[in-house]
């Protein structure tokens, strides 16, 4: 399942806001370093093969790109290397950042952004990808607090032409319905996987049915979210799913989350080129009811944490 013929499109595709994106993207979260994200220690990624990668992306049809200005390392920024390696941007490109969450130069987690300095979050997501306007920017949340005085200050945001569309990050169903009563939401991004949040199924239907993307992350890493697939023994059922269909076990996860539901939009991410078109072929992976079942099961057996 690592043809270089199969391309983004044989994900299928969805309007995110009113852009149409395949439903496989790309996540810029791995491009600044070779080792875990976010690991002050982890070294600096090639800017040449970062650069190359992000060029590759596109070339497959990959056309959502979901970044942060929290993404760097000592040398490297994702959206800096966006920039170099993708601007002038392709009109049906869509990229997707997120605000809240905040670092220090020295790789340091500050406290999550105040109304006042989620503006200056844009404005630095702007700068930094050298545009005039967000395509999608999502209010990335800690904890069960209200959001409503943070997402009313990027709606103000959207109505000004900063921002075009707004999504939420890391929620709850209460956080959504708070969100909608103040402005559009065009996606949800939470963490889920095979036997990663089972307690999310019924939201991700419900964003489903409101027509709301839903983007999973983390889906290939699952437990060992930032520091990568691999980082956890894989599950014998996805092993076996992998085997019969001669994939991978991170193509298996990646086609489990497609298959929950048309508006599942995957944003794998990579430094590596094989690894970037194996994920992109991931989208041609059509499971079984067979398959699903034992899936589903695999899912179903995680033990739902006591909190988002």
């Amino acid at each position: 399942m690592t043809s270089p013929t199969i391309t983004a499109a044989a994900s299928g595709t969805w309007t995110l806001g009113d852009r149409t994106v395949n439903r496989i993207g790309f996540g810029s979260m791995r491009l600044p370093q070779t080792g875990a994200a976010f690991d002050p220690d982890a070294a600096p990624r090639d800017r040449d093969q970062a650069i190359g990668v992000l060029r590759r992306a596109v070339e497959l049809g990959v056309n959502h790109i979901d970044t942060a200005a929290f993404y760097f390392s000592r040398l490297r920024s994702a959206n800096e290397l966006i920039n170099r390696a993708l601007a002038p941007y392709a009109d049906d490109l869509v990229i997707t950042t997120k605000v809240g969450p905040g670092r220090a130069p020295s790789g340091e987690w500050i406290p999550h952004a105040t109304p006042e300095r989620l503006r200056e979050q844009v404005e630095e997501n702007l700068r930094q990808l050298g545009r005039d306007h967000l395509d999608v920017v999502n209010l990335r949340v800690l904890g069960a607090d209200s959001i409503a005085e943070r997402f009313g200050a990027l709606a103000e945001l959207r109505e000004r032409g900063l921002i075009r569309h707004l999504g939420i990050s890391n929620v709850r169903p209460e956080h959504l319905a708070e969100a909608r009563k103040i402005a559009p939401v065009v996606c949800v991004q939470n963490l889920y996987g095979i036997q990663v949040r089972p307690d999310q199924d019924e939201f991700v239907d419900r964003c489903g049915e409101l027509g709301i993307a839903f983007v999973p992350f983390y889906s290939i890493a699952g437990a060992g979210r930032d520091k990568g697939a691999g980082a956890e023994p894989e599950r014998d059922e996805v092993a076996e799913v992998a085997r019969a269909h001669g994939a991978s076990a991170a193509q298996v996860r990646l086609a489990w989350t497609l298959h929950r539901g048309p508006h599942v939009l995957a944003i794998p991410g990579t430094g590596d080129p094989a690894h970037l078109e194996e994920n992109v072929a991931a989208g041609a992976l059509r499971l079984t009811e067979e398959d699903l079942v034992l899936l589903d099961a695999a899912h179903h057996a995680a033990t739902p944490p006591a909190g988002t």
